[in-house]
This record gives structure tokens, sequence and C-alpha cells, in this order.
């Protein structure tokens, strides 16, 4: 589907952290970690409002923490996670990747990961 190395990312979200060489990128896995952690720290930035807001709490049958949201728009962005919790988890939302995996599986799945010390980022550098 056009997603390179171990997470899996778009070129375009690549090209945003200044990765201007996809073989370079995919042949560096200590670069693949640093990219990784700056798009957690910009996901909890855009998604801070909705941590505040819903972690720790149930919507519905849907369990929802810190890092569940953050795997979730990891899966299909944060605007997307942002409109499935505002929705209170409408099952018309939760938006599945091409493998079947839904917003919803992700925020199970990762629901029990400590990343309150991963900083909120606008703009994260490395």
């Amino acid at each position: 589907f056009g997603y390179v190395g171990k997470y899996q990312f778009g070129k375009s979200t690549l090209k945003m952290y200044g990765v201007k060489n996809i073989l370079n990128y995919k042949n560096n896995p200590l670069l693949q970690e640093k990219i990784f952690l700056m798009n957690v720290m910009r996901n909890k930035w855009i998604l801070r409002r909705e941590i505040s807001k819903y972690s720790n709490t149930y919507l519905g049958s849907v369990y929802i923490s810190e890092s569940g949201i953050i795997a979730a728009a990891h899966l299909s962005g944060p605007g997307n996670v942002k409109k499935y919790l505002r929705s209170h988890c409408n099952s018309s939302l939760n938006k599945k990747d091409a493998n079947g995996t839904s917003i919803s599986d992700y925020m199970e799945v990762f629901r029990d990961y400590d990343i309150k010390d991963i900083p909120y980022e606008r703009k994260p550098k490395f």
C-alpha cells in the first residue's frame, strides 16, 4: 500500500518530518524510531483536548486511554480519531485500514501503554 519501515509511514508523513530519502529511512532503524517518537509527540499535541477529556473513560463499550488514542491516530490520523471520540464512538466513524483493523481495535489493543512521559509537541524536532 506504499507504506514503509517498521511503523509503516506513508511518504507524505515522512516528508513532513524531513525524510527525503526513503531508502535511507528504510535502512536506518534508529531514524525510524526517531520519526515514530516525533509522530507520537505531534499526535499528542493535536489530540491534547481529547486525551484530557476522554482518557480513562468508557464511551459505550470502548475503553479510552491516552495510548489507545495515540495508537488509533497512527492508524487513521488524528482528525478521524477526533471525529470518532466526539461522536461518542459512533460505529459509522470507526474507520478501518485495508486489513480491516478499526480505530476501536487499536484503542483496545494499545490501551495499557504508559506514554505520559512523552511530551506534547506541536512541531517536534530531533
